[in-house]
């Protein structure tokens, strides 16, 4: 483990989209989108376009750059729309150069880029010449007055499941977490999420790759020593001395023994005085010492692995006796991806947008484009609808784009924030037994004033 302290500072549609007050009309109408190049909507002559949108078109990333920009031609395709003014953020001059020339062509709001490093280099281009920017980074540490984080970020995951946990008597937090950009973001999302909540300062603690590191960090912030209470036994019982057999291993559950123990209660493998032997024989044992276990010093616990490393956690959560009964175990969006492995971890939740929302917009993209859509899509076309539906009032000021109540998009609710952070309605998911997971909490309605 690498280190363990309260708190941290190191920063790491539906077709139609609406306003919830006004529920005016947010992209996807029914005109078809001009397919063929980078400029849809409106007639404009050059230089007078309205929406720049900075993508990589060619390179690495072009795949993704060329459905993102789909995404936002078919959020812009109504009869009336600003048009799309597309710059290759991989071209000559990279990231910086596009920016320039959007700027320089007079776009009054810029789209993207994709990536944190690029839009690091954007922003301060933006900021100077007064274009707000909605960027596609997750990365917070870029949020600032006039640039926008629109991914889905570890704060927003963070703050739906504190406020979910404190919902049902949850009050005392804690984290362990990778020592990596994922799980420092988790953390700092943790801490805030906290103390807007009113709660104490969570425990926090980062471990290594490594098994002994894991399981070591998880013996500390757990307070297993401490825990534990050997008193003597009463009357002797017949000895039980055998086990169920092994299912075998696997990447999630590498001791085989986790997908039955785990969330069951600690003590459940200590037979009760007076249970039968199921050795086959009537002898007893003598007396035994047993030992009680107490519960953790905290109620929920936040995690951030995947794959093998989850494996290894799970494995140390059983062995210091932390399960579902006692402890919430929280973790990120990445789980809905493999959730279906994650039986291990029943009664475990994460939060993620509500696939079911989205519906109208993949119907919608596949119509016109014939293949379904990403979800890094979403961001490019709720950024471009938003853009549209606030630039039909007119100029795209900070006052206009931070709409008290927010917007509707493909993914739910979100809402822009002065600071450059975005509010998001997220739904939150309870890992089942076997695996999968369904909703327990739908994703919210409301916006709250904090961040996330």
């Amino acid at each position: 483990m690498r280190h363990i302290r309260k708190g941290v500072s190191a920063g790491f549609a539906t077709g139609a989209i609406f306003t919830l007050a006004a529920c005016s009309s947010f992209g996807g109408g029914s005109a078809s989108p001009d397919v063929g190049n980078g400029q849809v909507g409106q007639a404009s002559l050059p230089g007078a376009h309205d929406v720049g949108l900075i993508i990589p078109l060619t390179g690495r990333y072009a795949p993704i750059g060329m459905r993102m920009r789909d995404a936002a031609k078919l959020a812009l395709a109504k009869q009336g729309s600003p048009a799309l003014d597309v710059h290759d953020s991989n071209a000559a001059g990279g990231a910086a150069k596009a920016a320039e020339d959007a700027i320089s062509r007079g776009d009054a709001i810029l789209l993207g880029p994709l990536t944190a490093t690029d839009t690091s280099v954007v922003a301060p281009l933006a900021i100077n010449a007064g274009t707000p920017e909605l960027a596609f980074t997750s990365d917070t540490t870029l949020a600032r007055p006039g640039v926008w984080v629109m991914g889905l970020t570890p704060e927003q995951q963070v703050r739906r499941m504190v406020d979910a946990a404190k919902a049902i008597g949850k009050t005392s937090f804690a984290a362990f977490l990778p020592d990596n950009p994922l799980g420092h973001a988790m953390a700092e999302g943790l801490q805030r999420a906290c103390s807007d909540a009113g709660l104490k300062e969570p425990q926090i603690a980062f471990h290594a790759t490594d098994g002994k590191d894991i399981d070591d960090g998880l013996k500390t912030l757990s307070a297993i020593a401490d825990r534990q209470q050997t008193t003597p036994s009463t009357p002797a019982v017949p000895d039980a001395s055998s086990s169920a057999p092994s299912t075998g291993p696997s990447a999630i559950d590498p001791t085989a023994e986790i997908s039955s123990n785990i969330g069951k209660d600690a003590t459940a493998s200590i037979p009760p005085a007076g249970t039968p032997s199921t050795s086959g024989t009537n002898a007893v044992s003598p007396p035994k010492a047993t030992t009680k276990t107490a519960p953790p010093p905290f109620d929920a616990l936040v995690l951030a692995d995947t794959g093998l490393q989850l494996g290894k956690v799970i494995k140390a959560l059983q062995a210091d006796h932390i399960n579902s009964t006692q402890v919430q175990i929280m973790g990120p969006a990445l789980w809905k991806a493999f959730d279906g492995k994650l039986g291990a971890l029943h009664g475990a939740w994460y939060t993620a947008p509500d696939s079911q929302s989205r519906n109208g917009y993949v119907a919608q993209y596949k119509a016109v484009y014939h293949q379904s859509p990403s979800p890094v899509t979403d961001f490019a076309y709720d950024s471009a609808a938003l853009a549209g539906v606030v630039m039909a009032q007119g100029a795209p000021t900070q006052s206009a784009l931070t709409r008290s109540d927010g917007y509707m998009g493909v993914d739910g609710l979100f809402r822009l924030r002065a600071d450059g952070h975005v509010t998001r309605g997220l739904a939150v998911f309870q890992i089942q037994r076997g695996g999968g997971a369904h909703i327990i909490v739908p994703a919210s309605r409301e916006i709250g004033s904090h961040p996330s």
